[in-house]
């Protein structure tokens, strides 16, 4: 058996080669996070040199992003480049992994010096002790701190798709608004002729006074609906500016006139929930965290009866030379608490923790299948009203105007037909924002959680159905 300072140093050579792998860069604690953003969303995220601003390639990169009209990948950059939240979940895993190289580190050891007087007689004292307990248990307290990194590099992942999404739907919204508020502003254009039309007509005595109410209406009716779609582009504005991290000059920058077209055939996706399960960080995450608490589980039980331990080595000299070399070891007696109540505590938690992961895994499979049945109807929504019917409202347009041109109706029956539209033209722009809201939430569903939005037909189109009755 080997003696008590053989042991000692034995350990000291364990940990040494232990902690010498132990670095306090955050950049190692970082790369798993941007291998997982590439494998799941083809995206980098690049920490900055310092707090203040990024640097000088990202700053050109997200100038000449926002120079030219700002597409959805595009923004998605921005964000990656430029969110300070996004910067804050770097900085938190680089303290994750100073915290972890702190714990394989070898431990202080402890020196003690003491003078003892006895008649004539001095001497001197000087110790040196050294926390064993925590030494020998490196190896297990470094595995649980690799778990612990790992679960936090997960969440960090999370976050980042998390962020991704959210500016997938802002940038849906924000273009959305711009589509429907510049077709409102024709619609404005049309009330505002059509009226000032009635005006002159009911002047001349060529018009009754019911059919001026119901031109000066429809009028008043859209400067209310301009009116509610600027206050919508405003919100929806600035909610991508938030998810974006923009602030000052970098607000200025343009958005696409429109939306994209809808895909030509939908994607048939039967094995969507093995692939969530396999891609999904939440999932990932738990069983992760399942793990940590099964080790650690094992750990306070291994630890129940020893909490301290500790070896000192100790030398004296007195005043007339004698010189003395001694050895200790120092233990926690367990009288009174033999640490069940930790063991049962580890086992609760452990068991809390199975039945929390098997909870996310459950609302996983049916989060992606709500989310590709959403994507699955709102492409058979948009794709009816683009198909279908715009295309009649088209026609009934084309042939009142071939009666107009005949005189065989007036002006104001085609301004009618023109109202009429309004709802057509605001349910194929509303389908398409809800598709490409509904295909953000099916790429986050796939990864994360997401928050699925239900279906509903905004506010605008309501009252441009309520003005196409005049």
């Amino acid at each position: 058996m080997k003696p008590p300072r053989s042991l000692a140093w034995s350990a000291l050579a364990a940990a040494a080669v232990l902690a010498g792998c132990a670095t306090t860069s955050p950049d190692a604690a970082i790369e798993p996070v941007q291998q997982q953003l590439r494998q799941h969303t083809g995206t980098t995220l690049t920490r900055w040199p310092d707090a203040q601003a990024p640097s000088a390639d990202a700053q050109q990169r997200t100038r000449a992003l926002l120079t030219a009209p700002l597409a959805m990948h595009g923004a998605v950059e921005v964000a990656l480049l430029n969110h300070r939240g996004l910067q804050a979940a770097l900085a938190d895993l680089g303290v994750t992994q100073a915290e972890r190289a702190q714990v394989t580190r070898l431990p202080n050891p402890g020196f003690t010096f003491s003078r003892t007087t006895s008649g004539a007689e001095v001497e001197w004292e000087r110790g040196l002790h050294l926390n064993l307990g925590r030494l020998l248990l490196m190896p297990l307290t470094r595995t649980l701190e690799d778990h612990r990194l790992a679960q936090q590099q997960a969440q960090t992942t999370q976050r980042v798709v998390t962020q991704i999404a959210t500016v997938r739907q802002a940038w849906v919204e924000a273009v959305a608004a711009e589509e429907s508020l510049r077709y409102l502003r024709q619609v404005q254009d049309a009330a505002a002729a059509g009226a000032e039309l009635a005006r002159r007509m009911a002047q001349a005595g060529n018009f009754n006074k019911l059919a001026l109410a119901r031109e000066q209406s429809f009028e008043a009716d859209a400067v209310l609906n301009m009116a509610r779609g600027e206050r919508s582009r405003d919100a929806s504005r600035e909610r991508l500016n938030r998810a974006l991290g923009l602030w000052g000059d970098a607000l200025d920058y343009t958005l696409p006139e429109r939306l994209p077209d809808l895909p030509a055939t939908p994607i048939e996706q039967p094995d969507v929930e093995q692939r969530a399960l396999a891609q999904r960080l939440d999932v990932q995450a738990a069983k992760t965290a399942t793990e940590q608490t099964a080790r650690a589980l094992g750990l306070t039980r291994t630890t129940r009866f020893l909490n301290v331990l500790e070896i000192g080595a100790t030398r004296s000299i007195t005043n007339d030379g004698h010189r003395s070399r001694a050895w200790e070891v120092g233990l926690e007696l367990p009288l009174f608490d033999w640490g069940d109540a930790k063991v049962a505590r580890a086992e609760a938690t452990y068991t809390a923790s199975l039945h929390r992961t098997a909870e996310i895994a459950i609302d996983a499979r049916s989060e992606v299948r709500e989310a590709y049945r959403h994507w699955r109807h709102t492409w058979d929504i948009a794709r009816h009203v683009q198909t279908a019917i715009v295309p009649l409202r088209q026609r009934i347009r084309d042939e009142n105007v071939l009666r107009y041109n005949g005189m065989l109706i007036g002006v104001f029956e085609l301004l009618a037909d023109a109202r009429a539209q309004i709802a057509s033209v605001n349910s194929a722009i509303d389908a398409r924002r809800e598709f490409w809201l509904a295909d953000a939430d099916l790429q986050m569903a796939m990864l994360g959680r997401p928050v699925l939005s239900a279906g509903t037909a905004p506010a605008s189109s309501a009252s441009a159905e309520s003005g196409g009755g005049h």
